[in-house]
């Protein structure tokens, strides 16, 4: 079976790095699920999410002229999270979504204001504040 490009198959987890997972396709092919194609959310351990002798449904994003592998879990999944195994070190996630550009541009004008607010205050109290007369020698 030849492996394409956006072709959704099916594999077996086969090891666990620190930087993602080794999935065996078929065919005898084995791809590679980066870490950061893990989940929608922040992944710090892949074994939180995965385990040797998975059974996983991946999408191929890329095939190298090597024959590497790249494949993704994340690009699967419709706005929907594999929850990880139930660990009591595991913490759910406290970001929240992404804000519009309009909120951070609002955002960083406000702080920009209250900045440059602080220095002006800050040099004229140095200078003697305002209306300080100079005197002509």
């Amino acid at each position: 079976m030849s492996i394409q490009v956006g072709s959704v198959v099916e594999g077996v987890v086969t090891g666990i790095t620190n930087f993602g997972a080794f999935v065996e396709l078929p065919g005898g092919k084995v791809g590679l699920i980066h870490i950061s194609e893990v989940a929608d959310v922040y992944v710090r351990d892949v074994k939180d999410f995965l385990k040797e002798q998975n059974k996983v449904k991946v999408k191929v994003l890329s095939v190298d002229e090597r024959g590497k592998i790249g494949l993704s879990i994340k690009q699967l999944q419709e706005h929907s999270t594999p929850k990880p195994p139930a660990n009591e070190n595991h913490r759910p996630s406290r970001f929240s979504p992404p804000a519009s550009f309009e909120d951070k541009l609002n955002k960083f004008l406000k702080d920009s204001d209250e900045r440059l607010t602080d220095l002006k205050r800050n040099t004229e109290s140095k200078r003697g504040g305002r209306g300080a007369a100079r005197r002509a020698e």
